[in-house]
């Protein structure tokens, strides 16, 4: 029988010393397994709402510890204790006669989601998001993610179905309507013709070399160049980001391909870095385009009434700038220069246009992408022979001369720029005679 009690002993024993190891395994994995803090996190949430539903604002507030912060999406971010109360408060002055219903809990650890059903009539006084009350009947679901600890809630992520309120008051068609057809059809109409617009069709992109896509847009037929990342990185680098009406277009390219990993700007102009704040990918340049790519893109050396150009044209690229191209300042992830290495590229400083300009050049097929090196077409958008850029727009136009030159040397098979078409056939030859021509 002795024998029998330290066997049953022992084994507790184990039994305990493989739950402590188990249970610290799971913490070092960052996961905790369920216990007092679970149970504390339903029993608060489930509380929490309760009293919500019990209209009472004081008492829901002072479950809030100091600094909480409850992030609503859709609605706004509200720092408790006082943040909340006054949410809440607004909830209830919108719909007095408002229902909470708990669906369903899920808990770890200290953190509890909960799945709710709000009811009641939209009677006022008070407003919901600025519309005024309508007498329409409402119901809301939603989950709420709650993180509780030393009994107070820390914070909350609230995702309420924010479509099914403006679908109820009639802001929007009922789903799956007449109305939302007709309304989806329309909208659908204004993405085609902006894409007409743009030029840049519905983001399909134009494979112009192994592994190099180009996106072309209006105004100005800026360039984008969705270059394949080499080995098992996947989705494209982007060189040269063009005009802001651009973006959706070449984000929709870029997708496609696997996704836009990184933007490399050919340099910073307005029409050269435009789609990459909306684009979203850690952007590059040369050091010396960073101060243009993070402020004026190029404006500083630019004249500021861009005079040089003819009196229509002025006046029509200063409205581009501001309408059109630019996207705004950009922050720069780092930095890239001669000899440098992007995407199976090597990079060619081919400054005078801007001061930072680069290009990438390819050797096993003699491919260079380049940027504003060189126009291929007028101030009107048309296409003519390579010539130097604008004198206008040109931060040293000698330079801008010499790095021609320089690219001429190296014997491209194909040059493509920042804007129009490429120049090939005897590429060497048609540089020369521009970088050379009064």
């Amino acid at each position: 029988m002795a024998e029998e009690e330290k066997t049953s002993n022992a084994a507790t024993k184990a039994q305990k010393a493989a739950a402590n190891v188990q249970a610290s395994a799971a913490k070092r994995r960052g996961r905790i397994t369920p216990g007092k803090d679970s149970s504390a996190a339903e029993t608060i949430t489930r509380r929490y709402f309760e009293t919500i539903g019990a209209h009472d604002v004081q008492g829901a507030a002072a479950m809030w510890a100091p600094q909480g912060l409850e992030d609503v999406r859709g609605q706004g971010r509200f720092v408790g204790p006082e943040g909340v109360r006054e949410f809440i408060g607004s909830l209830i002055d919108a719909i007095p006669d408002l229902r909470v219903e708990v669906l369903s809990t899920t808990t770890e650890g200290e953190r509890c989601a909960i799945h709710w059903r709000f009811s009641g009539t939209f009677a006022g006084p008070g407003s919901l998001s600025g519309v005024a009350p309508t007498g329409h009947r409402l119901a809301l679901e939603g989950i709420d993610l709650l993180s509780v600890r030393d009994g107070l809630i820390q914070s909350n992520d609230a995702f309420p179905d924010t479509m099914a309120v403006p679908r109820q008051l009639g802001m929007l068609p009922p789903l799956q309507s007449t109305a939302e057809q007709r309304m989806a059809s329309a909208f659908n109409l204004k993405t085609r013709v902006t894409d007409a617009l743009v030029g840049a069709g519905s983001g399909e992109a134009r494979l112009v070399a192994e592994g190099v896509w180009v996106v072309q847009g209006q105004p100005g037929r800026c360039n984008v160049y969705l270059i394949e990342n080499p080995g098992d990185e996947g989705g494209v680098t982007m060189f040269d980001a063009g005009i802001r009406v651009m973006t959706h277009a070449v984000a929709r390219a870029g997708a496609r391909l696997g996704g836009i990993s990184r933007i490399v700007l050919g340099h910073a102009h307005t029409d050269h870095r435009g789609s990459a704040p909306g684009i979203g990918a850690p952007v590059w340049c040369h050091p010396e385009e960073v101060q243009d790519a993070e402020g004026s893109g190029g404006w500083r050396y630019w004249p500021a009434d861009l005079s040089g150009l003819p009196l229509v044209a002025r006046q029509i690229h200063r409205l581009l700038h501001r309408y059109a191209f630019d996207g705004g300042p950009v922050p720069i992830e780092g930095t890239v220069s001669e000899d440098d290495e992007v995407a199976g590229f090597r990079v060619i400083d081919l400054p005078g246009q801007a001061p930072g300009l680069i290009g990438l050049w390819r050797e096993s097929d003699r491919l260079a992408l380049v940027s504003d090196c060189f126009y291929t077409i007028d101030t009107w958008g048309r296409d003519c022979a390579a010539h130097v850029p604008e004198h206008t727009y040109n931060y040293d136009t000698e330079q801008t001369r010499a790095s021609m030159r320089k690219l001429a040397e190296m014997e491209p098979a194909a040059a493509w720029p920042g804007h129009g078409n490429p120049v090939v056939g005897d590429v060497r030859a048609q540089l020369l005679r521009a970088a050379d021509a009064a």
